[in-house]
This record gives structure tokens, sequence and C-alpha cells, in this order.
């Protein structure tokens, strides 16, 4: 989702906090659970609540074409978001997207204070896809960052989306692409 269809959510709160080093996602630590932790950690340390972070997603937009693309794609075919965002980030994103399917995970909070998450699973997009795969369903994925790669290898296809140069030179084997018309175009043609 984020960085494919919507702003990065972490960005977008370094950039509101001040805090440079919130800045960090994914495509810079493919280990989720220590870039959690770091995360945790600095919020703590900040005083950040759950709240403050809502204000700063509820303000976001879009990026440009994703609905557009998301409609378009939504009438060739049925479209799950794999995402590692939580249920409590994520609703004003998805309601902008007119409410697609979203499997993601939860945060555990108290009083306003995230203290700590909880995966759906470990690895949930590769096992969501494999489960898919299982059930006779052809997947076709793309994503941006090392957390979708797993995802985009056992996919039927997989597409990276605006990827950064340090993920695309670790998975040459990947088409990528940098457009939602070139992106729908390897996805008709996968279909």
């Amino acid at each position: 989702m984020e960085g494919v269809l919507t702003p990065e959510i972490w960005i977008a709160v370094a950039e509101k906090t001040g805090i440079p080093e919130l800045r960090r996602t994914t495509r810079d630590e493919p280990d989720y659970d220590k870039l959690m932790r770091y995360r945790l950690a600095i919020l703590d340390r900040q005083g950040i609540k759950l709240s403050d972070i809502q204000a700063v997603i509820g303000s976001l937009a879009l990026l440009d074409g994703a609905k557009s693309f998301l409609d378009e794609l939504r009438a060739l075919t049925q479209v799950i978001i794999l995402s590692d965002t939580f249920e409590q980030f994520a609703q004003p994103l998805i309601r902008q997207l007119n409410w697609p399917t979203l499997l993601c995970h939860t945060l555990i909070v108290q009083n306003d204070r995230i203290t700590d998450y909880q995966l759906r699973i470990p690895d949930q997009k590769k096992k969501t896809v494999a489960a898919l795969r299982q059930l006779n369903y052809r997947v076709i994925a793309a994503g941006d960052s090392f957390n979708d790669t797993a995802m985009l290898v056992e996919a039927d296809e997989g597409f990276l989306f605006h990827a950064p140069d340090n993920v695309k030179r670790e998975f040459p084997d990947l088409k990528a692409v940098d457009s939602y018309s070139d992106l729908m175009q390897l996805i008709r043609g996968a279909l």
C-alpha cells in the first residue's frame, strides 16, 4: 500500500514531527521487527501518541493517479492489498481508495501510547499469496520494498513499482516500472 498507492506514513510523521530518524522504512531496513522496535523506541522517547500519528495520516492524500489505477484494476479483477501497515493507521487512506480489502497488522495501544505491535502472522504477505495460490487463484503482485519481495517471488507474476535502486539491484529478475500505466500494462499482460 505505502509507496505504491499511498505516501509512506512514517516519512510523513517524520516530516510533521521534525524527527528524521522516523524516515527509515522497509526500503532501508529489510528486518521489519528491527525497524518497528527502532520506531517504537523513538515514539516512546519523544512522547508521540497514536492520535498524533493518526492526525498526520488524516491529512495525507493518495499518490497522484492511485485511485484511478485502483479503480481500473478493480474493474479487471479482484484486488487485495497486503500491507505491513496497521489497522489503526490505514482507515483514512483506505476510505480514499473506496474501501478495498486490506490485510495488515495491528498495534497494541494503552492510553493512546503505542506499546507494541502484533503481526497478523510472520511473513504474512508471502503466506497469503501462497494460500491464494493453493486455492487455485492466479496471483499477480506489485510492491516497492524489501518487505514485498518474498510476496513478489511467491506470486505467479511479481512486479516492482517505484522501487529504489537498492531493491532493484538485489532483485534483478523482477520487472520494475515507475508509472501506473506501465504497471497496468504488465498486469494486463499477466492476466
